[in-house]
């Protein structure tokens, strides 16, 4: 007798992340990674033709760096939050704040206005 598992019971691992992971592998994939290649030389290659603003060109390469690095760049980011937070203790707050200073007195004919910015006549 074969024992399969019922079909209502949910998977085993976490679906979203699965989906997360399937998405990040067919964007930054060999795949990805040979399309941005392709993208790149032609890009070159109309830049070289004059056939293609320098800023559009400028943009598609921003776009393959962020695409490509964004990757290492936030698990470096990550890796540096960890090590600060392991290192440095963060120091209790004061239990209540600072007592109010009271501000001095206004004129009672106080003018904002007059001053060094009038001039004089």
């Amino acid at each position: 007798m074969i024992v399969t598992p019922p079909l209502a019971d949910p998977a085993a691992g976490a679906p979203l992340a699965d989906a997360a992971a399937w998405v990040v592998a067919a964007a930054t994939g060999e795949l990805a990674t040979g399309a941005a290649t392709l993208a790149v030389a032609g890009l070159g290659l109309l830049l070289l033709q004059g056939r293609l603003p320098l800023r559009r060109a400028g943009r598609a390469l921003l776009g393959c760096f962020l695409i490509f690095g964004a990757g290492p760049v936030a698990a470096g980011l990550l890796h540096a939050a960890a090590a600060t937070s392991e290192r440095e203790a963060v120091a209790d707050l004061p239990a209540a704040p600072p007592p109010r200073l009271a501000a001095p007195a206004q004129p009672e004919e106080y003018d904002p206005y007059a001053g060094a910015a009038v001039p004089v006549r």
